[in-house]
């Protein structure tokens, strides 16, 4: 991955938006990034690292993210993956005590209009 900018997009710390994983390749257009648009409607923003604790509790909440769907060719993710989140399940996920880690720097700045960034840069992998 580099840290190209992604068609303007800003990060939360207000720098270029850089890619979040592409394996497992992530983001609302699977390109690897956290880029959003109209046609997103959960704001997939947030760049965050899997833990098993987020794992169980997304899955508790509907969205289980690590059983693979191959028809959509959804690998299911692992602890340790990269993964665009949905700002609203990673905001619940802080209110529940299990937020997973994030990329400061591949969490697109429309993630401040669901956390603060002190949230995030409590959970903070990078700068």
């Amino acid at each position: 991955m580099t840290g190209t900018q992604l068609n303007g997009a800003k990060n939360v710390l207000g720098g270029a938006l850089v890619p979040c994983s592409t394996s497992p390749m992530t983001g609302f257009y699977r390109d690897g990034c956290c880029r959003t648009g109209a046609g997103d409607h959960g704001a997939h923003v947030v760049c965050a690292e899997m833990t098993a604790e987020f794992l169980a509790f997304t899955k508790r909440q509907g969205n289980d993210l690590s059983t693979p769907v191959p028809a959509f060719q959804f690998p299911g993710l692992q602890p340790g993956d990269r993964w665009c989140l949905c700002a609203s399940r990673w905001r619940e996920a802080l209110e529940a005590g299990v937020a997973p880690p994030v990329l400061l720097n591949a969490t697109h700045a429309l993630a401040l209009e669901y956390v603060s960034l002190s949230d995030l840069q409590s959970h903070a992998l990078d700068g």
